[in-house]
């Protein structure tokens, strides 16, 4: 579809990722509404886009049912919130848990399941989940953060196969590393050599792809990290004894400790 004079909801957008997505959609005709916790920083970009402001906390399930109650005449949904949720499990206690599968996971299929309706009854939209290469290709020490996002994985997928006929697509988005925003950016991790990153500007550019072509999936990577998930699918456990030994451990490791105060 055409995103031009549409409406787009889109979480998690007082981030770099967010911010780069909800230009990208803005410059191509869409009004957006821009939701995340801080409402100062939404409103500083909304003046900068025409968007509007919709501040909501996805770990409160009032909250995401409020912000689904209060939207649901918008014709896209783009789901970019998300908490970086590294380290190993037993380092989270049940309710930090509980509040990366809610922000994560739990919000994005709630306001799913409360706006597709409207955009079936009107024969048209689009939903996009941001997943994450970690998505497809398990990674020691981010047991929950891989859950969630194979999880958004096998629910677009199953979420696009249900609506097929309806006029609503359903997309997800695959970033591998991404340079200059986001949770790599913030633990400033230095990648193993031959080891390249995309920018914001890509991801958005997918989220925009996906829209108007209705792609089921993209991947935001450099060919080896795309390869790389696939080998990881196909025979994990070689996959494993490869990321030790070019510094997985270690790009986890930082990213727990740069993401522990999120939790």
């Amino acid at each position: 579809m055409n995103v031009g004079g549409r409406t787009v909801l889109l979480t998690g957008a007082t981030g770099g990722l967010g911010h780069a997505i909800a230009r990208r959609l803005a410059a191509a005709g869409a009004h957006v509404v821009l939701s995340g916790r801080r409402g100062d920083v939404l409103t500083a970009l909304a003046d900068e886009i025409g968007g509007e402001v919709a501040p909501a906390d996805l770990s409160d399930a009032d909250e995401v049912r409020e912000l689904a109650a209060a939207h649901g005449d918008v014709d896209i949904l783009v789901s970019n919130a998300g908490l970086s949720a590294s380290g190993v499990i037993d380092s989270w206690t049940e309710e930090q848990i509980d509040r990366a599968l809610d922000v994560n996971l739990r919000s994005a299929i709630v306001l799913a399941r409360s706006l597709v309706p409207h955009m079936v009854q009107r024969g048209c939209g689009h939903v996009v989940f941001m997943s994450s290469l970690a998505g497809k290709s398990p990674t020691a020490g981010a047991s929950l953060y891989n859950a969630t996002k194979f999880g958004l994985r096998g629910f677009a997928g199953a979420l696009r196969a249900e609506l097929h006929d309806t006029g609503v697509g359903v997309s997800a988005i695959f970033p591998g590393f991404i340079r200059d925003a986001g949770m790599f950016h913030d633990a400033k991790v230095k990648l193993p050599f031959g080891v390249t990153t995309k920018s914001p500007d890509h991801v958005a550019d997918a989220v925009l792809r996906a829209i108007e072509r209705n792609k089921a999936e993209i991947d935001v990577a450099p060919f080896g990290l795309r390869i790389g998930s696939v080998i990881g699918g196909l025979v994990p456990d070689i996959a494993a004894a490869v990321t030790r030994k070019t510094g997985g451990d270690r790009i986890v490791e930082a990213h727990e400790i740069a993401h522990m105060s999120k939790r």
